[in-house]
């Protein structure tokens, strides 16, 4: 048996909404399965994907904000001062410029427009 893939499931109040953000912000490739059984987008960047379900609320409530810590999504990247750079010209919220962690890791933290903190790092 082997486990190869994961993709993080994400609620929002606008599912058309956060994918446009998604695809215009922060450069993902968005698929509308909107006439699907359990309406859907998916989002893809390389080989990462997030997929987004419309929320029976208007608001999302973060790991942060539930838990005092934590974000809701961990993307391994390589390169991440071009990320971090691509997402400051475009205006994206940024929480935590490239840091290196008390774990080891070097990571940059964005803020996404239901309040989702998604993390890109990457172990030194």
């Amino acid at each position: 048996m082997e486990l190869f893939a994961s993709h993080c499931v994400f609620p929002t109040p606008d599912i058309c909404k956060t994918a446009q953000y998604y695809h215009e912000m922060l450069g993902f490739r968005r698929v509308d399965y909107l006439d699907a059984n359990e309406k859907h987008i998916c989002l893809y960047r390389d080989g990462v994907e997030f997929i987004l379900i419309q929320a029976n609320t208007q608001k999302v409530f973060s790991n942060h904000e539930l838990y005092g810590y934590g974000g809701d999504a961990y993307v391994i990247v390589k390169d991440q001062q071009a990320l971090q750079d691509e997402y400051e010209a475009k205006g994206a919220k940024i929480i935590q410029r490239l840091h290196k962690t008390d774990y080891h890791n070097q990571e940059l933290v964005i803020e996404d427009i239901d309040g989702r903190w998604i993390y890109f790092g990457i172990k030194e």
